[in-house]
């Protein structure tokens, strides 16, 4: 299978399918790999981004403190698997050179554009939730933008190029709390502050999508669509699942779902999934795709207590989800 718009990632972290493993997705034998007190004063570090950088990877993590504050921390790797963390967190610059005041921020996504990394997050505004931006080269200086939407909104998720000639991004609107419902919709923008041409992407359906869906990782273009690797929650009688699902959405109407999977690609099953401050999670914010080999690494939190890794190729994963789409 055919990545159009990848590059090559030559270190790309990679284990090879366990003898046995009948699915589409398996679990990395070093999980977690960022323990919930990798850095000093964390209670957990879980939803992060990671992108290649400059011969290895960056790495925006999302990390609560001790006083379970939401905070963004930058991380830097040579492999993907062994981090070093900056113990302080992100200081977002405005456009007069200062500093912004930083409510909170949570479940950053990091997007590569042409020479710029974008970081979209869960932005604290006003004591509401909405989809904060912002620019960098280095992650080091980091620039804040405009929010993307207004209050309630989560799960902002650009994607790697132009489409339309637009900026293009899914999201997830919500409410203030811990959200009983939620869809997918994509929007465009001509310079990453006015939005519009709202589209309906994915509604919830049955079983465990039933109670909200929401974007995951950035889409990967391939020959077929957009691969979407996206998260779905069930309502159980103890409280919400979060498991993890994919679609091939259309190139340049990437609103249209070609394929979607009945059956997740990745559920809480393993202890760290499990147990946590919030069990029964697996929620996916990172995928890399060596456009080489096709294979394919996922980032993903874990029981919003730690992070891990899992592996699929490209190829397997669109077969799969053919196969099983509804």
């Amino acid at each position: 299978m055919k990545v159009i718009n990848g590059e090559i990632i030559n270190n790309i972290p990679w284990e090879e399918k366990p003898a046995g493993c009948k699915d589409v997705i398996w679990r990395s034998r070093n999980n977690p790999i960022i323990t919930r007190d990798a850095i000093k004063n964390s209670n957990s570090i879980f939803n992060s981004a990671v992108v290649p950088f400059e011969g290895g990877f960056a790495e925006v993590f999302r990390s609560d403190d001790q006083t379970r504050k939401q905070l963004l921390h930058v991380g830097f790797s040579k492999d993907g698997v062994f981090w070093e963390i900056d113990d302080e967190p992100i200081k977002f610059m405005n456009e007069k050179g200062g500093y912004n005041e930083f409510e909170y921020g949570y479940d950053p996504r990091v997007c590569k554009i042409e020479d710029k990394y974008y970081v979209t997050w869960c932005n604290g505004y006003k004591g509401f939730p909405t989809i904060g931006i912002a620019q960098t080269t280095d992650f080091k200086k980091f620039l804040q933008l405009e929010n993307a939407f207004l209050p309630f909104n989560r799960n902002g998720v650009l994607f790697p190029r132009k489409i339309n000639g637009n900026y293009a991004m899914l999201s997830r609107p919500s409410d203030k709390g811990h959200t009983p419902f939620g869809e997918i919709f994509y929007s465009e923008s001509p310079d990453l502050t006015y939005w519009g041409k709202h589209r309906l992407v994915m509604r919830p359906c049955g079983g465990w999508q039933s109670t909200k869906v929401g974007g995951g990782p950035i889409p990967i273009e391939t020959d077929e669509g957009w691969l979407m690797i996206y998260h779905g929650v069930l309502t159980s009688c103890n409280g919400f699942v979060y498991s993890a699902g994919a679609a091939i959405l259309d190139s340049e109407k990437p609103w249209i779902v070609k394929y979607r999977t009945k059956s997740y690609i990745l559920s809480p099953r393993e202890l760290y999934e499990c147990v946590g401050d919030v069990p029964n999670v697996v929620f996916p914010c990172t995928n890399l795709c060596d456009a080489e080999t096709g294979r394919i690494v996922i980032y993903y939190g874990a029981a919003d207590t730690v992070l891990a890794l899992a592996y699929t190729t490209v190829g397997e994963l669109m077969d799969f989800i053919k196969k099983n789409s509804y």
